[in-house]
């Protein structure tokens, strides 16, 4: 019974080591895999970022393409003047923009004007009524779809907005060569999916066009006839019962695979992450300490054992000992736990910083011209009411009337809206330079205190051909641009002045901030020329704009530390 018992005691510790190494390795694995995935939809989302912003980067340009004087007047007459001249500037932007193709297609569905004019696979005179953007775009405006090029047999998204008021669709195409590029330097296979599951951009180029989910005849012809392709691969992979992927051809062990939420387009990103060398040798490090400890604690707790049976004084001093190593270890658990709480912590800090991070991605603001009136409105509002707790009635009145006159002055910006990006109706009103002045300033109130001001005397004889609200703004717009000039400038001053000759006047706006860099200068009037990371580039090309329409002329001047503009007006008889 004796040597029974000798045996009993150590084949129970093993078998006892066995089973917490196994419930520690299932626990360590869980772990590890939720570790995993956490760091794979952070990972994700960069990605997701990089392709919300190429796509971005892409869609103003068929809008702002669409009311173009070259693309209408190319759209309105068959003269080779006319054509070749939209030729050439579909040419400048696709290498500027770094587009695939750029290209216009009248109501019949024939391309008039591309990018690719010169090259022997030019997409002039090309039907393109097949394609649903093409009629879509028509029907509705704007539409996107991605497919195989018939000319260049490489595939991309194709941006259509409806041009020329409805007499053309200008059409961007976007390859994601460099994306994918970027998406195969970093770990994992990278891939997105449309609606019906079909692969439409890899890290993987193989990847394209791969059906991920059974599709019915009649969906997979319409796929097919969609993407411009003869044939749906089968999925470059297989699903496993717990989730996991295995890819064909890969003899590198299972993948975990993340996905983001469709887009509005129906569009997922996917992520598959190899777990060969993130998973299992953690889970085997865990099972080995685990079964180390549970036979090292087994081993004390024999040896305990016999020796209190043997030595019954020193029963008291080993079980203080074991205490105290029980203790021990139940202070590092607690330790390591805090410690997982402030990691959870920080993570989920990283996943609410990238949340916030891909909310900023490059949206245009479609309210450019009423933000100002709108901010400077807000802060009368807030003054008013602190004026109306201290019972000071004129003073509120006075921030109402001057509300009333901002928002009196939205609704002129909102009527003149179109005519901010294209041409409109010459400014022939004699409009007083002094109430201008006055108008902008009321707008920008709450800015210019920041910043020293310098203005002549506002001479009520100052009057000029114009168009009030639109002489305001161009004025807003400088002032505006130079007020976010100096924003850190340590003594920021602007100053405004007026010249006078025998037909026109002349007003100067300048600021002693850092100036215009020679690349922006060169092409200050360019559209979405602009060295704000959060501006458009369309500010100063509206203002010059407006100017022109007046009979007038906006320019800059050189010399000073900073940045000088003039507006030249004609003197209204």
């Amino acid at each position: 019974m004796a040597a029974f018992r000798r045996f009993l005691v150590p084949a129970l510790v093993v078998l006892l080591a066995l089973a917490a190494a196994v419930l520690a390795g299932a626990f360590a694995r869980q772990v590890l895999l939720d570790r995993l995935e956490t760091r794979a939809m952070q990972d994700l989302r960069l990605r997701q970022a990089l392709l919300t912003s190429e796509i971005a980067r892409f869609r103003l340009l068929p809008r702002a393409l669409a009311d173009d004087r070259d693309l209408v007047a190319a759209a309105q007459s068959d003269a080779p003047a006319a054509r070749t001249e939209l030729n050439r500037k579909l040419e400048a932007l696709a290498q500027e923009f770094g587009a695939a193709a750029i290209y216009a297609i009248d109501a019949r569905g024939l391309a008039f004007g591309a990018s690719n004019w010169r090259r022997p696979e030019s997409f002039i005179g090309r039907d393109y009524t097949f394609r649903h953007y093409f009629r879509e775009a028509l029907r509705d405006g704007e539409a996107q779809q991605f497919a195989l090029g018939t000319a260049s047999h490489k595939a991309g998204l194709y941006l259509a907005t409806r041009a020329a008021a409805g007499q053309a669709v200008v059409v961007v195409k976007l390859e994601f060569d460099a994306v994918e590029s970027a998406w195969r330097a970093a770990p994992g296979v990278t891939y997105v999916t449309d609606r019906q599951g079909v692969i439409l951009v890899a890290s993987r180029p193989a990847w394209r066009f791969a059906a991920t989910l059974p599709l019915a005849a009649e969906t997979a012809r319409a796929e097919r006839t969609a993407l411009g392709v003869a044939a749906l691969p089968p999925a470059p992979f297989a699903r496993t019962g717990n989730g996991l992927l295995t890819l064909a051809g890969d003899n590198s062990g299972p993948y975990l695979p993340v996905a983001t939420a469709p887009d509005a387009a129906g569009w997922r990103l996917h992520l598959a992450q190899p777990l060969a060398g993130a998973v299992e040798p953690g889970v085997r490090g865990v099972q080995a300490v685990t079964a180390l400890i549970v036979l090292l604690l087994g081993i004390a707790t024999a040896a305990l054992v016999e020796r209190a049976r043997q030595r019954r004084r020193r029963t008291a001093h080993l079980e203080s000992a074991v205490a105290q190593a029980t203790a021990e270890l139940r202070s590092e658990m607690q330790e390591r736990a805090a410690a997982e709480a402030r990691a959870a912590t920080l993570r989920e800090g990283l996943r609410q910083a990238n949340r916030l991070a891909t909310l900023g991605q490059v949206t245009a603001s479609v309210a450019h011209e009423t933000a100002q009136p709108v901010a400077a409105i807000r802060n009368y509002a807030t003054s008013a009411a602190l004026l109306l707790d201290r019972g000071m009635a004129d003073e509120v009145r006075e921030n109402l009337s001057a509300i009333t006159r901002l928002a009196d002055r939205i609704g002129a910006v909102t009527q003149h809206l179109r005519g901010f990006a294209r041409k409109g109706s010459r400014g022939d009103s004699a409009v007083s330079l002094a109430e201008a002045i006055d108008g902008a300033r009321l707008i920008l109130k709450d800015q210019l205190t920041r910043l020293a001001l310098v203005l002549p005397p506002l001479d009520p004889a100052w009057v000029v051909r114009a168009e009030k609200t639109r002489l305001e703004q161009v004025l807003v717009i400088i002032l505006q641009n130079a007020i976010e000039a100096l924003a850190e400038t340590p003594e920021p001053a602007i100053t405004l002045s007026v010249a006078s000759e025998a037909a026109m006047l002349h007003v100067t706006i300048a600021d002693n901030g850092p100036g215009l860099a020679p690349e922006i200068a060169a092409r200050l009037f360019t559209p979405f020329a602009t060295s704000r990371p959060m501006g458009l580039g369309l500010g100063l090309v509206i203002a010059k704009d407006i100017v022109e329409e007046c009979g007038g002329a906006l320019t800059v001047q050189p010399g000073g530390p900073g940045a000088c503009f003039r507006i030249s007006l004609a003197r209204a008889s």
